[in-house]
């Protein structure tokens, strides 16, 4: 049709012999449509998004989304978790493949997106239909077989993570940093060393240089299987570190007990300022609390405080467990009380605190808080209040804790709580209703239950009964030296001598070594070890012998030499009592910590009579807070005292 005149203001007619086309307006309204969707995903309003997807005609090629408008909704879809979401379209899609031409899913990006989304909400087999679809003849690019090695990692199937990555290899020959990391990833979760060495080869071997996540999963692959040398050679090596790289390394370490290494990487990246995130707090923490690091811990907590991040609830719990393993129940339950939200994991993480440091009325009045707040307990729960029992005398309290257990919250009890109920009617000289317990119990009683048998028959002295529990348990647990020592112990409580030979003379045969006494100490910076007996210069130095001539003339201590377990001399025993971990380090912390300060260490095996006695009188004689804990629980000792009120 033609242009009309323009009529212009100064009376003159203009005409034109140009002619307009007709405006395509099915491709104008495909754009639109497609530009809406675009805006309705990346403004995270998936369900107008998904109505403008379905009120689409499926036969009409010109109304469908293209591939672009797709990936941004399953974008979205994926960050959301939207699941129901991306099915829908998913739909659509095999319809509008149905119905008309338009293959969308024959698209790469549609097809990584779709996996990723399926493997995010934990559905593999609808993510590997997707995978598979269009059958074997289909040339899939590199990036969506990694999608789907991803998904299969992401969902704990590794195994199949590496047979994919096999395949790609054999398919695509050369591979890429990101097929390298999901490789990398699924040999670290198998723990399988050698298949992750022949992929770091292939690292090596690549025309492109491995990436900061490659590099990444390196450092977490040598350092969780104990290859520390290799795993620091490609820490040193990387051209960029960030917190992951950090989180790597120190993960790797505290995974292969390297807990001081660990301690001491930590220090270096804050040193280095790197900062920190949430898994880097949640992996340090629990070491603080290993080693009682208790201002280690405060520090951590006030880098938390100072962020303008708000941490999240597996942050606070380590942050109440780290709290609570130090002795320092106060700093643990204002923690607990500053947390906006709780769930059963808080509450629990405080009912243990209280138990393992001895205050069992303020678990118990935990236990009934959490109750009135409507939590209901689980076994966590019961087990940390059975075990405080055990330690804290209270036998009858427990048996009334496990039938409320069973009958109350309907908690069916475990071979632990079993073995807890054991422990404690043990411990009091109930040892008829302790072997009533495992007689009549449904499960076939485990090492542990033998176990605490076998320590109430040390408690008291019932040495044929010990060497029947002491059979038991050699046929369960052949190699566990500490049921060889426990009954070594029993034979030399009751002077039997030439049994504490044979015992001996067979753990020698065996090839096995009793583990040595050793206590750590946090001082000026640095975690200190000491071990039984060791220690020469600093316990020969003039000034351990002053401090140590002071305490035992204020005191008028004389060694109990009757916990010495050897058939040796007077004076043998009471040096080798006198030169238990826990005393070195009770020394040491009194020579190099501040006047007044708490003294915090730890110890690996139990506390003896006699050290207990020993530092219940320095505390008294020096004015100190000191907290020892050993392999079963706190001993908070001041002025002369200790919290376990010499039930332990």
């Amino acid at each position: 049709m033609g242009i009309p005149a323009i009529f212009l203001s100064t009376n003159q007619t203009v005409s034109t012999n140009i002619t307009a086309t007709p405006a395509p307006t099915k491709p104008l309204k495909h754009r639109l449509h497609n530009s809406t969707l675009k805006s309705l995903s990346k403004s995270g309003k998936l369900d107008e998004a998904l109505r403008l997807i379905e009120s689409s005609p499926s036969k009409s090629p010109a109304t469908a989304p293209d591939a672009e408008a797709c990936a941004l909704f399953l974008h979205s879809c994926i960050s959301r978790k939207a699941l129901e979401h991306g099915q829908r379209l998913y739909l659509q899609l095999l319809l509008y493949r149905a119905r008309s031409n338009q293959d969308l899913l024959s698209n790469p990006r549609l097809k990584s997106k779709l996996i990723t989304l399926f493997s995010v909400c934990g559905r593999v087999d609808e993510a590997r239909r997707v995978f598979e679809d269009g059958g074997e003849d289909v040339d899939l690019p590199e990036s969506v077989w990694v999608a789907m090695g991803i998904g299969y990692s992401r969902n704990g199937y590794p195994k199949e993570a590496l047979f994919l990555y096999y395949e790609m290899v054999s398919r695509f020959g050369q591979l890429d940093n990101f097929a390298f990391s999901m490789a990398l990833k699924a040999c670290s979760d198998l723990g399988d060393l050698r298949t992750g060495r022949a992929v770091h080869a292939q690292v090596v071997k690549a025309t492109e240089d491995p990436d900061q996540v490659v590099n990444n999963a390196l450092v977490r692959l040598y350092s969780e299987d104990g290859c520390f040398e290799e795993a620091i050679r490609v820490f040193d090596e990387m051209p960029q570190r960030n917190v992951v790289s950090w989180n790597s390394l120190i993960g790797g370490l505290v995974k292969k007990d390297g807990v001081f290494e660990a301690m001491e990487a930590f220090r270096i990246m804050q040193g280095k300022g790197m900062g920190f995130s949430w898994v880097t707090l949640t992996t340090i923490l629990p070491v603080c609390a290993r080693v009682t690091a208790l201002v280690s811990g405060k520090e951590i907590h006030a880098v938390m405080v100072k962020s303008n991040a708000k941490p999240d609830a597996p942050v606070l719990n380590s942050l109440m467990d780290m709290y609570a393993k130090c002795g320092a129940m106060d700093y643990c339950r204002r923690v607990f009380d500053g947390m906006q939200s709780k769930d059963l994991s808080p509450w629990n993480t405080l009912i243990t605190g209280y138990a393992i440091n001895g205050l069992m009325t303020e678990a118990m009045e935990s236990f009934q808080e959490m109750i009135c707040s409507g939590f209901s307990p689980d076994g966590i729960t019961f087990l940390a209040l059975l075990s405080g029992c055990s330690h804290a005398g209270l036998t009858d309290e427990a048996c009334r804790l496990f039938e409320r257990m069973k009958i109350e919250y309907a908690v069916s009890p475990t071979v632990e709580h079993y073995a807890c109920l054991v422990d404690v009617l043990g411990r009091a000289g109930r040892i008829e209703e302790a072997l009533g317990i495992v007689k009549n119990m449904h499960f076939k009683p485990t090492g542990s239950i033998w176990g605490s048998l076998l320590n109430s028959c040390r408690i008291h002295g019932l040495v044929p009964l010990g060497e029947a529990v002491a059979k038991q348990l050699f046929e369960l647990e052949p190699d566990n030296v500490g049921n060889y020592v426990m009954l070594s112990n029993i034979y030399a409580s009751a002077g039997m001598w030439e049994s504490v030979r044979t015992v001996r003379e067979l753990i020698e045969k065996m090839g096995m070594k009793k583990e040595a006494g050793c206590s750590w100490l946090h001082v000026k910076r640095k975690i200190h070890t000491f071990v039984a007996g060791g220690s020469n210069e600093f316990r020969n130095s003039a000034e351990y012998k002053k401090v140590w001539k002071r305490l035992m003339e204020e005191a008028g201590y004389v060694p109990y030499t009757g916990v010495v377990l050897h058939d040796v001399n007077e004076e043998t025993r009471a040096m080798w009592v006198c030169g238990h971990s826990e005393r070195i380090a009770t020394m040491f912390a009194l020579i190099n910590n501040g006047s007044g300060m708490p003294i915090r260490i730890t110890k690996n095996l139990r506390v003896c009579l006699d050290c207990h006695s020993w530092v219940k009188i320095v505390s008294k004689v020096t004015g100190r807070l000191i907290v020892l804990r050993d392999t079963n629980r706190f001993h908070h000792f001041k002025d002369g005292m200790c919290s376990c009120k010499d039930y332990w």
